[in-house]
């Protein structure tokens, strides 16, 4: 059994068969956090775009850890000119991880991070087999109609962003909810920011064949 907890924005960890994970790691700076780096126990640390809101934390997570970083082939390059471990992937592919499989997905929205990190790579989602389960993590996305083959997958969770302005708005969130048909879904990506202020019960009350759980920062669901 797989738990998993969530820190603010879009960022969750998952504790499974004595490995610990965390997405987009965006606590430093980020109001809403659940949690400081420094505290972060982590094996891996998979990041799905280069903007600060996702990237956030990771060499600081990754250098106290001696984790690795997954991600786009741009990003884990970067990460490895820092000195810290990481696997290169890209959209698409998959690799078989002690925790379980990772494989790419397409996200729509921007790759250039200004400053050191200029160039990120293609943004991307992320599929996780773990125990059997599969979770689906989609970054900052527009809805697109892949994600009705990502539904094929056989999605028991999916992580939707709902916050609109930068990603899915809560109709197109609730469209995705239709392609993607999870056995449960949990919205991120909102209220960090002036810009993405939405209600989340407004989305639970669109969503249409899944469980909609809204995560409080600091709450964990077990799968």
């Amino acid at each position: 059994m797989a738990t998993i907890k969530y820190l603010g924005h879009s960022c969750f960890t998952i504790a499974t068969g004595g490995k610990n994970l965390i997405i987009d790691p965006f606590l430093t700076g980020n109001p809403l956090a659940g949690a400081k780096a420094a505290d972060i126990k982590a094996d891996y640390i998979l990041v799905t775009h280069g903007h600060g809101d996702h990237f956030g934390d990771t060499i600081e997570i990754a250098k106290n850890n001696n984790a690795t970083v997954i991600g786009p082939n741009e990003i884990a390059v970067f990460c490895q000119s820092k000195g810290v471990s990481a696997h290169n992937m890209h959209i698409g592919g998959g690799w078989d991880f002690p925790f379980g499989r990772v494989k790419l997905t397409i996200a729509h929205h921007g790759y250039s991070a200004g400053g050191e990190l200029d160039m990120g790579g293609s943004p991307c989602g992320f599929i996780l087999t773990i125990e059997g389960k599969k979770i689906y993590h989609a970054g900052d996305t527009g809805l697109f109609m892949d994600m009705q083959i990502i539904g094929e997958e056989g999605i028991d969770l999916a992580m939707l962003p709902i916050g609109d302005n930068f990603t899915m708005g809560i109709d197109d969130a609730a469209r995705a909810v239709e392609f993607i048909k999870p056995k449960k879904v949990v919205p991120m990506h909102y209220n960090t920011f002036d810009l993405i202020k939405v209600d989340p019960e407004e989305f639970k009350s669109k969503v249409k064949g899944a469980e909609c759980i809204i995560m409080a920062v600091g709450d964990t669901i077990e799968l």
